[in-house]
């Protein structure tokens, strides 16, 4: 299997900071207005602050905003990344077609879309969402299928098209796919196990314009990542991937699937991406789908979530790597929480890309396709909302009443429906329909009460 393939799985991060620079200079948005109308229980919301406050163009570099380079970081630390995808400056869902869809339907384009181009692999990880074994799959869609689909994303949205599987480099026509998406004006990138990289993979990689690759190193050792991954050597290959990939110039971000097996390696797993010289370090917190529900007793109890979580938040301050916790919405509450202890407000300047997202973004600007068609909010979100071969993707984005319900948090139920930090966090909604059968549910493995929460909200008594 690729990496955590699936959600935003594999997801690898480009230089994204630039598409966020979308508040109008007049200020006629106002994103703390509309997060306190959407928290309820008479609670302050927690806004993301749309656009540079200060009008300052946006540009790449350092994810807390710092130029890297000798005294770029005020602590007089070299933040340089290593190089790779930052250069690119690609800005998706940025495009004249995403901002025309946008004003047109007043939803967002879908700015990164995470393709399984295939199912087969030649690994069969513990944790895989999709299962994944290596041979053939019935019903996945022919190039001309692929082509007709791209050609119907790009009339609404430029995306970084995330190409992943199953193990995508076993499609004999992926470097086609990739150079039509290029073609067409989306971003691809690759999610891959890296094991079957060699100097001619990662040779066409480069000629093929990739500006990042996704792998997946859930443990620091052979021992543990071999065993994880279900295949002996496999540890060894995907180092030795890495290293040829960024031989030839394509950047690398390494993933990390955080379980009670590993949850006390992180910091070895980090430590030992920072010595390859990658750019970018994402932790998966699991979502027990597809073989991972046979791992559900080795998720993460909340509490535990949560310190894994406060540790990146710290880590990432020294660290020379891009950190982007995935399926842990919760980060994004937990580093206003945090900061607001070290008396520090998440701003542009200090937190980078962390103040200008939110945590889940499925069906917001993300979502995932299957192998045979099938569009899912996120490679977790175990719904199909329809099929591209049946109906156009960009009528199943706009008109899908789960989609529309996702970008709608005034229906956030429970505690997510209560809580301040829901316009940044909005919980993991896969794991909410996994656990509780309504992805509108209270995300369950977050430990946060809301102020007054009680079991119920009715604003009447507050």
């Amino acid at each position: 299997m690729t990496d955590n393939t699936g959600n935003a799985d594999a997801r690898p991060d480009l230089d994204l900071e630039q598409d966020l620079a979308e508040a109008p200079a007049d200020g006629t948005i106002n994103e703390q207005e509309m997060a306190d109308a959407l928290a309820p229980c008479g609670t302050e919301g927690v806004a993301i602050p749309v656009g540079h406050p200060a009008g300052i163009p946006m540009t790449g570099g350092h994810p807390a905003g710092v130029p890297g380079g000798p005294g770029g970081h005020p602590a007089g630390v070299d933040r340089q990344r290593h190089g790779g995808a930052r250069s690119v400056g690609f800005r998706p869902g940025g495009g004249p077609e995403a901002l025309a869809y946008q004003e047109r339907t007043g939803i967002k384009a879908p700015r990164i879309i995470a393709w399984e181009i295939t199912r087969s692999c030649n690994l069969s990880c513990a944790h895989c969402r999709a299962a994944a074994e290596f041979g053939h799959y019935d019903g996945e869609l022919s190039m001309d299928e692929i082509k007709a689909t791209v050609d119907d994303i790009v009339t609404i949205s430029n995306p970084i098209i995330i190409l992943t599987g199953g193990e995508p480099l076993m499609r004999p026509d992926i470097w086609d796919i990739v150079d039509y998406c290029h073609e067409k004006g989306a971003m691809p990138v690759i999610g891959t196990n890296a094991t079957l990289i060699t100097d001619d993979i990662a040779q066409k990689m480069a000629d093929h314009k990739i500006p990042r690759i996704s792998v997946s190193v859930d443990f620091p050792d052979a021992e543990g990542h071999d065993s994880f991954r279900g295949e002996p050597g496999c540890f060894d290959q995907t180092i030795r991937g890495i290293k040829i990939a960024k031989a030839h110039g394509v950047g690398v971000q390494i993933n990390m699937t955080v379980t009670t097996m590993n949850a006390d390696k992180v910091s070895d797993v980090h430590d030992l991406a920072e010595s390859l010289g990658v750019d970018a370090f994402h932790i998966f917190m699991l979502v027990p789908t597809g073989r991972g529900s046979d791992l559900l007793e080795k998720e993460l109890p909340p509490e535990e979530y949560e310190r894994v979580l406060e540790w990146a938040y710290h880590r990432q301050k020294t660290s020379p790597l891009h950190f982007k916790p995935t399926d842990a919405p919760h980060y994004y509450r937990i580093i206003r929480q945090l900061a607001k202890k070290e008396g520090k407000k998440v701003t542009r300047e200090e937190y980078g890309l962390d103040a200008m997202t939110r945590g889940c973004l499925g069906g917001i600007t993300f979502c995932f396709i299957s192998h045979t068609g099938d569009i899912q909010p996120c490679g977790y979100f175990d719904m199909q909302l329809g099929n591209v071969k049946e109906k156009p993707f960009s009528e199943i984005w706009t008109e899908s009443k789960v989609f529309n319900e996702l970008r709608d948090y005034s229906l956030l139920k429970g505690k997510c429906g209560a809580c301040e930090y829901k316009a940044v966090c909005g919980g993991c909604r896969a794991r909410a329909l996994e656990v509780t059968g309504d992805y509108l549910a209270s995300e369950p493995y977050c430990i946060y009460e809301p102020p007054g929460w009680t079991g119920e909200c009715d604003s009447e008594k507050e």
